[in-house]
């Protein structure tokens, strides 16, 4: 293929907070930094890819749906001095295979990865638990959790190479608190909130990996178009306006950060 641990101090946590409404990240941020992001053809992961790179990044753009990368890498290409690599993979059919190719590729064209944001997922139906179709279920937690495992495994060898690494998953408001109808997504951002708290504890004095969770939020994407049809899109903040958390958590800034809960809509300002 080619291609501090989370503090109970209020004050401390009144602090960070406001240091993170002021943040601006560094225009050379992620130079020289290789980051990969899932579901980069599209949506918030198109957009933080981009951000990424404008700060120095090269970045991986891992997806399904070629056309939708090619653009992606277009715009980078054009915009900025960095080596965007497209990786096309759809991940409700991903096999393990793959992505150990991966992570060869990656350490012989980058000797290691700093970043991993994964952005990928799906909506599956919403409906109720009693009228959910077993293969939906299983395509959903297949995309949106078994894929962000295995591949987070795969990758952690060359994610220790790195100096200080992040690992971002993408979470949900319904992933932290029940809601009724939201099926396979919910139980699968639940159990991605799972994950991100166990791995933070092991790698925490283990390695110079970081590893959180973000909820974006209500934004103005496809997805979110999906899921309340009816809502008005002009009521929403748009991707970019999340990007300085994101840019935050992905960069050497956040140094230290790990095994924490972030909320984009909890910063104001972003």
């Amino acid at each position: 293929m080619r291609f501090i641990r989370k503090r109970g101090c209020e004050l401390f946590n009144i602090r960070r907070k406001t240091e993170l409404m002021n943040y601006k990240a560094d225009p050379e941020l992620l130079k020289n930094r290789t980051v990969l992001v899932t579901g980069a053809g599209d949506g918030i992961g198109k957009i933080a890819a981009q951000s990424f790179a404008k700060h120095g990044a090269n970045v991986i753009l891992l997806g399904k749906t070629r056309t939708k990368l090619e653009s992606v890498f277009d715009t980078i290409s054009s915009e900025t001095n960095t080596n965007p690599i497209i990786v096309q993979i759809d991940l409700a059919n991903a096999r393990e295979e793959q992505f150990k190719q991966l992570t060869v590729a990656i350490e012989r064209e980058f000797g290691r990865l700093d970043g991993l944001l994964h952005n990928a997922s799906i909506l599956g139906s919403k409906v109720p638990i009693e009228s959910y179709d077993t293969t939906s279920w299983k395509n959903v937690l297949d995309v949106n959790l078994n894929a962000a495992f295995i591949l987070t495994r795969e990758l952690l060898p060359v994610m220790r190479k790195s100096r200080d690494a992040s690992i971002i998953f993408t979470s949900s408001g319904v992933g932290r608190k029940g809601r009724a109808f939201w099926g396979a997504y919910a139980v699968s951002k639940f159990a991605i909130e799972g994950l991100a708290e166990v791995l933070a504890q092991e790698l925490e004095n283990t390695s110079n990996i970081r590893v959180n969770s973000l909820n974006p939020g209500g934004t103005r994407t496809k997805m979110r178009a999906q899921a309340y049809p009816a809502e008005d899109p002009g009521t929403l903040p748009m991707a970019l306006q999340h990007m300085a958390l994101y840019l935050y958590l992905i960069g050497p800034d956040s140094k230290g950060i790990t095994g924490e809960k972030f909320d984009a809509k909890t910063w104001e300002g972003f």
